[in-house]
């Protein structure tokens, strides 16, 4: 059974810090006050266990704050984080009942969440909805055919780099993230959670953070901040070219 979740008052849908980025983003103001009307608040500490794989999970979920990782487990007990959950991705399938990874919170995250079947009944009957969760979803997947690029081809520097600057990118706190300029950031994942993620060794990870460290293209703060002086000398450093692809 997942750990216990702190439930919290109803916030506002326009004062929400995804509102334009989430599953509802589409919604117009009518489409808003039915999902007003079914959403609940769900917060668990780093470390909670919010479902376990294979348990039924009754309801759905956009990640409002903080961040949470994907993680399956194999038949001799060996575990592999799959996935991580960042603000406005939306965690759960309205139509399957069985969740199929762990999902445990890497920070302190907060949901705003939504019982399955009244969800269902809600793409059916708000097409916003609908193409808005499609998109996620294609979104996704190409989400994962560049994570399988990112093990398959780059190396533990490029890794590196390309895992910072997704979460630079996604972290809810910068609302317009400068080409240049410095940006920062907490890191929600400790060395040894990059490791798993990204196939590496903690020795690997600790070594190519302090190289970036070295080289100036991060700056780090105790063991969690980390200040990108210019965020253009970060995405040099991914191994990928300016359209996204991969450099030869």
């Amino acid at each position: 059974m997942p750990n216990r979740s702190l439930a919290l008052p109803q916030q506002e849908c326009a004062d929400c810090p995804i509102r334009h980025r989430a599953v509802c983003a589409r919604c117009e103001t009518d489409e808003l006050e039915h999902l007003e009307s079914i959403k609940y608040y769900r917060k668990y500490e780093a470390g909670q266990t919010v479902v376990w794989a294979g348990d039924k999970m009754d309801f759905v979920a956009s990640v409002v704050e903080g961040v949470a990782s994907l993680t399956q487990t194999m038949e001799d007990g060996r575990r592999q984080m799959v996935g991580l959950l960042l603000p406005s991705d939306f965690m759960g399938r309205p139509n399957r009942e069985a969740a199929p990874y762990d999902v445990v919170a890497s920070t302190d995250i907060l949901l705003c969440c939504f019982r399955r079947s009244p969800f269902l009944q809600l793409i059916e009957e708000t097409p916003h909805i609908s193409q808005r969760l499609l998109e996620m979803t294609l979104d996704e997947l190409d989400a994962a055919r560049e994570w399988m690029l990112l093990l398959g081809r780059k190396t533990a520097r490029e890794k590196i780099a390309s895992l910072l600057s997704i979460i630079a990118r996604r972290d809810a706190s910068l609302k317009n993230l400068p080409s240049t300029g410095e940006v920062a950031f907490d890191l929600p994942l400790t060395r040894e959670a990059m490791a798993d993620y990204l196939g590496l060794t903690l020795e690997t990870v600790s070594r190519q953070m302090s190289a970036l460290k070295k080289d100036g293209v991060i700056r780090l703060e105790g063991k969690r901040h980390i200040s990108i002086p210019d965020f253009d000398l970060l995405l040099d450093e991914t191994g990928d070219d300016t359209d996204g692809g991969v450099l030869e």
